[in-house]
């Protein structure tokens, strides 16, 4: 059995992809963190561990999905300035309707995305609030000293 068969399904559907390629797009010139499959894939394996470590009860599945989706309006923002949460959840709503989830799961997932920027966030989305954060790794980055994120904003160490 395919533990991670809605991320897959996501992964291939072909508007996902497009909405990846605009990104790719938009960032083309983006000296700081891109928003990629890479990013993309590097807050659900935080978002993972941070699940398992609160004790907490999400599918691989669910948390995969919602990381895919998290930033997938990013290009939207840089077209016309419409937050990228925003944008993001509005984008994944019909892309839910391709997968397999129950109504309190694509409510779950939509949520964590509104909130992804939110500091508040609490539960799951708390989760994906903190793992998208976790997930830049600012230790290594070429460009960090130009990264207009504050000295406590950013991850100097390897946490996750």
């Amino acid at each position: 059995m395919d533990q991670l068969k809605n991320t897959n399904l996501l992964y291939q559907n072909k508007d996902f992809q497009t909405y990846i390629e605009n990104i790719k797009t938009c960032e083309v010139e983006r000296q700081f963190c891109r928003h990629d499959i890479a990013h993309f894939i590097s807050v659900a394996r935080i978002a993972s561990i941070k699940t398992k470590e609160a004790g907490l009860n999400f599918s691989r599945d669910l948390i995969y999905t919602t990381a895919l989706l998290h930033d997938i309006g990013r290009f939207v923002q840089y077209q016309d300035k419409t937050p990228h949460e925003i944008a993001s959840h509005q984008l994944a709503i019909p892309l839910l309707k391709t997968l397999d989830y129950s109504d309190d799961e694509n409510k779950l997932i939509l949520d964590a995305i509104l909130n992804h920027r939110n500091p508040e966030a609490q539960g799951f989305s708390r989760i994906i609030y903190n793992s998208d954060k976790l997930s830049r790794a600012c230790f290594s980055c070429p460009v960090e000293k130009e990264c207009d994120w504050s000295k406590e904003k950013k991850n100097l160490t390897i946490v996750y």
